[in-house]
C-alpha cells in the first residue's frame, strides 16, 4: 500500500515540476512526440498495407492455380518467355478431361475495351471471356442477377456480367439487369452484377470489368490469344498434389521433352505472399531504424534534462534524505518524472499521428490504427521513459545527504 502511495505522491511532484518548467518540459517531450508520431505512422501504414494486401490476394484464392504462359514473378529473360507457345482451348479441354484431383476449372482470356451505354463511354474496361465454370472456380458472388449458364456459354450468347465500377458509371440509380451495353460496337445484354471486390494491391480495380462467354469473345476478337486456365483444387491441403498432376498433364499436351524446363507457368497465391514479404521486409527494417533513431535522440534529450533537474534539486534531495527518505523513494521520484514526461510526449504523438493517418489513408495509401498500435505507442513511451530516467534517478538516489545539504 505504501508503494502505491509513493507512486501517487511522485506523480504529483512530477506534475508540479513539469508545470514549473513548462518550456524545458516541452523541449524534453518534443523528441518523444516526434518519435512516437513516426513509430505510430509507420505501424499504421504497415497495418493498412497488410490489410489491403490480404484483401487483394483473397480474390486470387488460396486453393486456385493459374496455368498461364508466363510466371507472375519469373526470373528468366524476355527471350525465354517470348518464344513460349500460347495456351489453347484444346490444351484446356485435354487438361479438364484428364485431371483427377481438380474440383473445377475454367479457361479465361481478356482484353481492355471501351464500354458504352447510351451517350456514356467508359474506357479501359477489362473484358473477360470465360465459361460458366468461372463463378465456381474463382468464387464470384453476385450482387444482383445471375451468372450465364452452360448453354449460354457454349452457344456464345451476347450476354454479360458487369462489375460495380461499370454499374456505378452507367446505372447509379437504375437497375442494370436487362439493359444493353456496347463493348466496342457489339451489343450485350446485362444479366448480372458482381459483388464489389476492391482493388488488386491498390494497382487496378477488380470491379472495372465485364465478363462474357468465351466463345463469343473468340468470335468477336479472334482466337490468337493465350488462355489462363484457372484450376480450383478440391482442398487447399491437396494443392501441391493438384499442381504436380497439372504439371504432368500440361507437359504431355504441350509436348515438352523429358528433362526440359516447363514452357508454361503454374501460378498461385503463395507467389504473391513471398514477393510481398521480400519487398516489405527491407522497408520495415529501414522504418524501424529511422523511428528508433528518433526515439533514441528524444530519450537522450530527456536524460539530459533529468540530469539538470537532479542537479537543480540537490538540496531538496538532501533534505528528503535527512528526514528519512530512502534511496528507493528518491529513485522512484525522478524515474516517475521521466516516465510522466515520456507518456505525455507519447500521448501527444498518438494524438498527432491519428489525423495524419486518416489524411494518408484518404489520399496516399491505406492505413489502419487498431488498438494494439495505440498500446504499442504507450508501451514504447513507458519503456523509453524508464531508460532515459534511470541513470539520472540512480545518480540522485546515491547522493550523500550531508553533501547534498551543503550544495549551493
Amino acid at each position: 500500500m505504501n508503494f502505491f502511495l509513493e507512486i501517487k505522491e511522485n506523480i504529483v511532484i512530477s506534475y508540479k515540476a513539469i508545470i514549473a518548467h513548462k518550456m524545458r518540459s516541452f523541449l524534453a517531450t518534443l523528441g518523444i512526440v516526434i518519435g512516437i508520431t513516426a513509430v505510430t505512422l509507420m505501424q499504421t501504414a504497415i497495418e493498412g498495407i497488410n490489410r489491403a494486401f490480404e484483401s487483394s490476394i483473397a480474390s486470387v484464392g488460396a486453393d486456385v492455380l493459374y496455368v498461364q504462359k508466363f510466371e507472375w514473378f519469373g526470373t528468366q529473360d524476355f527471350e525465354f518467355y517470348r518464344n513460349r507457345k500460347d495456351l489453347t482451348m484444346q490444351q484446356y479441354e485435354y487438361l479438364k478431361k484428364n485431371s483427377q484431383t481438380a474440383e473445377t476449372m475454367c479457361p479465361s482470356v481478356g482484353s481492355a475495351k471501351t464500354v458504352k451505354y447510351g451517350s456514356l463511354d467508359l474506357e479501359g474496361v477489362f473484358i473477360i471471356g470465360t465459361t460458366d465454370e468461372y463463378q465456381k472456380t474463382l468464387g464470384v458472388n453476385m450482387e444482383d442477377g445471375r451468372f450465364f449458364t452452360a448453354k449460354e456459354s457454349e452457344g456464345g450468347s451476347p450476354v454479360c456480367l458487369i462489375g460495380t465500377d461499370v454499374k456505378n458509371a452507367f446505372f447509379e440509380n437504375v437497375n442494370p439487369i436487362g439493359k444493353d451495353i456496347k463493348i466496342g460496337s457489339y451489343s450485350f445484354r446485362i444479366i448480372g452484377v458482381m459483388e464489389k471486390q476492391g482493388s488488386m494491391l491498390g494497382l487496378f480495380s477488380l470491379d472495372n470489368r465485364v465478363i462474357i462467354p468465351i466463345h463469343r469473345f473468340f468470335k468477336l476478337y479472334g482466337t490468337r490469344r493465350s488462355l489462363s486456365i484457372n484450376v480450383k483444387a478440391g482442398d487447399v491441403k491437396n494443392l501441391e498434389e493438384t499442381k504436380e498432376e497439372i504439371t504432368s498433364i500440361m507437359r504431355k499436351t504441350r509436348k515438352v521433352p523429358p528433362g526440359k524446363q516447363n514452357d508454361f507457368g503454374i501460378n498461385q497465391q503463395s507467389a504473391f505472399r513471398e514477393t510481398y514479404d521480400q519487398l516489405t521486409s527491407l522497408i520495415k527494417i529501414i522504418g524501424l531504424l529511422i523511428t528508433s533513431l528518433s526515439l533514441i535522440v528524444g530519450s537522450v534529450g530527456i536524460a539530459n534534462i533529468m540530469f539538470v533537474s537532479v542537479k537543480e534539486r540537490t538540496k531538496e534531495i538532501g533534505i528528503r534524505k535527512a528526514i528519512g527518505a530512502k534511496r528507493r523513494t528518491i529513485l522512484m521520484q525522478f524515474l516517475v518524472e521521466s516516465v510522466v514526461i515520456c507518456l505525455l510526449g507519447g500521448t501527444v504523438g498518438l494524438g498527432i499521428a491519428f489525423p495524419i493517418s486518416l489524411i494518408i489513408d484518404a489520399f496516399v495509401l491505406p492505413t489502419a490504427m487498431p488498438l494494439w498500435v495505440v498500446v504499442l505507442g504507450i508501451f514504447i513511451s513507458l519503456m523509453f521513459g524508464v531508460l532515459s530516467g534511470f541513470f539520472p534517478a540512480y545518480n540522485a538516489a546515491k547522493m550523500d545527504p550531508v553533501d547534498s545539504l551543503r550544495y549551493e
